[in-house]
């Protein structure tokens, strides 16, 4: 591979309409690509280590080799009719624009904690990353490629990243004072943002939208009074957001594991019905009361794994007295 090979873009993601799904699909069969299905999608097309996904929802997604002159030669001109690619830093000012993104890991998982990170950029490091493959964490799918990005992360000169962890005891505790999610997530996130400045200035700082822009802001100590605190929808989208999802998901995978060295216990992500059994396998091995070093028990799930676990509801008060002396330090 030469170097030209290697700075080349390999992932690419737009959106198109039925019209230009319909032009993709036939243009892609007339050039050789083998066309099949795949879930939620009208059709995936492959040739060589190209691989092109329209999906029903809109979203088209290329990657592997060759993405780069797809786009250029073909969809920008011939599909889209627009010329983007190379060209952000005119078409979008804020592109190499010094920033902190900040996102978070955890929120919505029964076990394990809250983590939130905060990366700053600059217009070097963006040039560095910009065919990188720094995007939002929930579309990279393998953890050894998490891994990889962390490191590219950590070790880029110029840029900065910083982890906030809120473990299970400390969560429940805050969550139990704060009473609301977004409160937390607000505290976390100035935290976060404090951090990189610590080390590195920079005039704002861009998340995910999730509540009153304020919560951040009371939340924020000396050094980012000044600080200009932007909120959206879809963040991930900026490169230093997608960068700090990125750093948090893998923080949040390795504390998993640490929890799960610990306790001996499997802790799957999310709240579904596998982590239901898991949790009720920790009950039955650990007891309730342990359920508050490892969870985040004002989830629903809670009532659910206590049911399923065996226990009584009258007990139900005694151990969540139990908790509540934990978190206050009473042990």
């Amino acid at each position: 591979m030469t170097m030209d090979d290697q700075k080349k873009l390999t992932s690419y993601t737009c959106t198109v309409n039925p019209m230009q799904v319909a032009q993709i699909h036939r243009d892609l069969e007339a050039r050789g690509f083998s066309i099949d299905t795949v879930p939620y999608a009208h059709f995936r097309a492959r040739r060589d280590k190209l691989n092109l996904v329209a999906y029903e929802s809109g979203k088209l997604v290329v990657q592997g080799k060759g993405t780069e002159d797809l786009v250029q030669f073909y969809l920008e001109p011939e599909v889209l009719g627009q010329a983007a690619l190379g060209y952000e830093h005119v078409l979008d000012p804020e592109f190499y624009e010094t920033r902190i993104g900040v996102d978070e890991s955890g929120k919505g998982d029964y076990f394990g904690p809250l983590v939130t990170a905060g990366v700053r950029v600059d217009a070097t490091v963006v040039e560095l990353w910009r065919n990188g493959g720094i995007q939002d964490s929930k579309r990279i799918k393998s953890a050894k490629r998490i891994d990889q990005l962390v490191r590219l992360i950590d070790t880029t000169p110029g840029a900065v990243a910083k982890r906030v962890v809120v473990g299970n005891r400390a969560y429940n505790r805050l969550h139990k004072k704060m009473r609301n999610v977004n409160n937390l997530l607000g505290w976390a996130h100035a935290r976060a943002i404090e951090d990189v400045l610590g080390v590195a200035e920079a005039p704002k700082a861009i998340s995910d939208q999730f509540g009153d822009p304020a919560i951040i802001k009371r939340s924020l100590m000396q050094r980012g009074g000044t600080i200009e605190l932007i909120q959206r929808t879809k963040a991930e989208s900026d490169l230093a957001v997608a960068a700090a999802s990125i750093v948090a998901r893998g923080e949040f995978v390795r504390r998993l594991g640490m929890m799960e060295a610990k306790w001996g216990v499997k802790f799957p992500p999310g709240a579904s019905l596998q982590v239901r059994v898991a949790a009720v396998e920790f009950v039955k091995r650990h007891g309730a009361e342990d359920l508050v070093e490892v969870a985040k028990v004002h989830f629903r799930t809670t009532d659910q794994v206590l049911a399923e676990a065996g226990i009584e509801e009258w007990k139900w008060e005694a151990i969540r007295k139990e908790w509540n002396r934990r978190l206050e330090g009473n042990t």
